[in-house]
């Protein structure tokens, strides 16, 4: 697992795990001070409020644990996976496009990093250079050749050879 989306989701876990044990005891505690139930906003507020935190809690530590999950050895040397970089011509728009296949925590479109779990990523899973791919999107059918193909191994090779 990339070191920085640790960091950020173990960051958001323990902000989550302080609210639920320190903050929301104490508002449930003051709105129910303030008497009827039935009709308190404050205290319903604090309960929905606490049933969020614990249902995204349930969510992060799941997410951190498929991450750890990942073993860089059965990502393959020779095809697209997670962490390969691709260039690709797109010949439905008569271009040629890079992207970095990483995890959906990192994905961001403008700057060619796509999810795996994305249309484009799910498609372009497995694929070798030279290998056509169609893909569905919202915006319709593309295809895309794949043209070159680094992978993080390749990736990791240069870094150690730098």
């Amino acid at each position: 697992m990339p070191e920085h989306i640790k960091k950020r989701l173990e960051e958001e876990i323990r902000q989550m795990e302080h609210e639920l044990q320190h903050e929301l005891p104490q508002e449930i505690k003051k709105a129910a001070a303030l008497g009827d139930l039935s009709e308190n906003a404050e205290y319903h507020m604090a309960k929905q409020r606490q049933e969020f935190v614990n249902a995204r809690l349930g969510q992060l530590k799941k997410r951190m644990a498929e991450l750890s999950l990942v073993n860089l050895s059965n990502i393959p040397h020779d095809r697209i996976a997670f962490g390969s970089t691709v260039r690709v011509f797109d010949t439905t728009k008569d271009e040629e496009l890079e992207y970095k296949l990483v995890t959906s925590e990192e994905s961001d479109v403008n700057k060619g990093f796509i999810s795996t779990t994305s249309p484009i990523g799910r498609s372009l899973i497995g694929k070798q250079v030279g290998d056509m791919v169609t893909v569905v999107t919202p915006n319709g059918k593309r295809e895309l050749e794949v043209l070159k193909l680094t992978t993080i191994h390749d990736q990791a090779a240069q870094g150690e050879a730098k």
